[in-house]
């Protein structure tokens, strides 16, 4: 009995692969990335550049983009965008279409982010939350929104950089609830745009080593929320509290984070370069093996070894 279904499995295996190995031609298509000043939106530009493709690369600071230009071909465009800025992004947007006319826009990378304060709930304003929901959900709907004419006069394709916290939310801030409102949003845009024939992917890295996870901007942030609470606040969690999260926060990041950012950036060339573009990549050995799999877990589980690793407040019930 067991024979039909492992032969029906290895065959569907088998067309599966063969059909994610197609690749469209080689192209010289317009490819507009957000976040470039470094990271994956950094080493995607020039990877992209490298392909041949015409990268449309934005940067929050001059610097950042003067930076790119100098390691890139004369192919290779920047333009600054602060993706929280309304003005900024119709600039970009008009500066996008002026540069691919009437062949249009093949690809939009969703990729400037940040992290935020990484810490528990109740020490946060809304103010902490609204500024991360601003850049991670708002920024890349923005962009998307002001884009679309252009994509849809090219067939393309729209690639939002999530994370696998955005399927399960491991800490406290504003991160991980802005990118499960991002991963909302490519679920809709994906099939209100399919008749227009542009396609949606979004990347979920696992924990990788960038500027957004870079162990001493956590600290400060952190260290920073910590300062402006009441004493009674500090009194309920305890002096040690602080110190103790820190040490867990610092010893999950460096047995997890991944120093290879290829692995991201091999997923987000296919997503543009595929003939049959995945709807979700997983790069990262925790995304698949740690993150993924807890997410189907039961809540009660998962809440319990998550309490578990955590320091426990001196005032605890």
């Amino acid at each position: 009995m067991w024979l039909p279904v492992l032969l029906g499995a290895f065959l569907w295996a088998a067309l599966w692969l063969r059909r994610d190995r197609q690749r469209l031609p080689p192209s010289d298509a317009f490819v507009f990335i957000t976040g470039c000043d470094s990271g994956f939106g950094r080493l995607l530009a020039l990877r992209l550049d490298q392909r041949g493709f015409r990268v449309l690369a934005s940067c929050l600071t001059p610097s950042g983009a003067e930076d790119l230009q100098r390691a890139a071909s004369s192919r290779l465009h920047t333009t600054l965008l602060d993706v929280t800025d309304p003005p900024s992004v119709q600039r970009a947007a008009t500066w996008v279409e002026a540069c691919v006319g009437d062949t249009g826009l093949f690809g939009l990378v969703n990729n400037a982010g940040v992290a935020g304060i990484i810490g528990p709930t109740p020490w946060l304003t809304r103010e902490d939350f609204r500024r991360v929901l601003t850049v991670n959900t708002l920024g890349p709907i923005g962009v998307t929104l002001a884009l679309l004419p252009v994509l849809q006069r090219a067939r393309g394709r729209v690639v939002n950089i999530t994370s696998v916290l955005g399927r399960l939310a491991a800490n406290g801030g504003g991160y991980c609830v802005s990118k499960f409102g991002l991963e909302a949003f490519s679920d809709s845009l994906r099939r209100d745009v399919a008749p227009f024939g542009v396609r949606v992917s979004v990347v979920e890295p696992g924990f990788f080593r960038t500027p957004v996870t870079n162990p001493e901007s956590l600290e400060s942030a952190l260290r920073a929320c910590w300062a402006r609470l009441p004493p009674a606040t500090q009194a309920h969690y305890g002096d040690a509290f602080l110190t103790q999260y820190l040490e867990v926060q610092q010893r999950v990041m460096s047995l997890i984070c991944d120093p290879d950012l290829t692995k991201v950036s091999r997923c987000l060339e296919h997503a543009l370069t595929a003939r049959h573009p995945r709807t979700r990549y997983s790069p990262g050995w925790d995304a698949k093996l740690l993150w993924l799999p807890a997410s189907y877990l039961p809540a009660s589980l998962v809440d319990a070894v998550l309490t578990w690793v955590l320091p426990k407040p001196a005032q605890a019930v």
